[in-house]
């Protein structure tokens, strides 16, 4: 049987993990019962010696679902991952810059067409919602969407 140590090791291998998603995980994967105190310990060596980062969770998160997903997604599963309230708050400022040109993107390989009628537009409008992106966000894209798409009809 690992150590709680070895074990702590051996989750962070597989991926960055933040403070509160490892705690989480060793009180759950341990067998004997362990002290609060000893998790706290090891969680602070572990930052100590640079092994346990939320910061480095946050980007590689940010990094694994912007390609998906909108800031506001994002930043939501960082929260549920326990990553810290700051550093989740920048990492959403710092990717609604982008969220614009992302929802396009992922507007033009879902659709490909502008919407026909109310209801494909308001069923457009929904799986951008999903995808985490503002109100205003997915009305530029659909906006900007039929007004070029009336253009080259013209």
């Amino acid at each position: 049987m690992l150590s709680l140590k070895g074990e702590a090791l051996k989750i962070l291998a597989r991926r960055e993990h933040s403070r509160a998603e490892l705690a989480a995980k060793l009180a759950r994967k341990t067998e004997r019962e362990i002290d609060d105190a000893e998790i706290i310990a090891l969680l602070d060596e572990l930052e100590t010696k640079k092994l346990l980062s939320d910061a480095r969770a946050a980007e590689q998160l940010a990094h694994q679902l912007t390609r998906r997903y909108g800031a506001r997604a994002v930043a939501h599963r960082m929260q549920a991952r326990g990553i810290d309230a700051d550093i989740t708050e920048a990492w959403q400022a710092k990717l609604s810059n982008d969220d614009l040109e992302r929802a396009r993107k992922i507007w033009q390989r879902k659709f490909k067409e502008p919407p026909h009628d109310a209801n494909e537009r308001a069923k457009q409008m929904r799986f951008l919602q999903g995808r985490g992106f503002s109100l205003d966000v997915i009305r530029n894209v659909l906006d900007t969407i039929i007004e070029n798409s009336d253009s080259r009809d013209e």
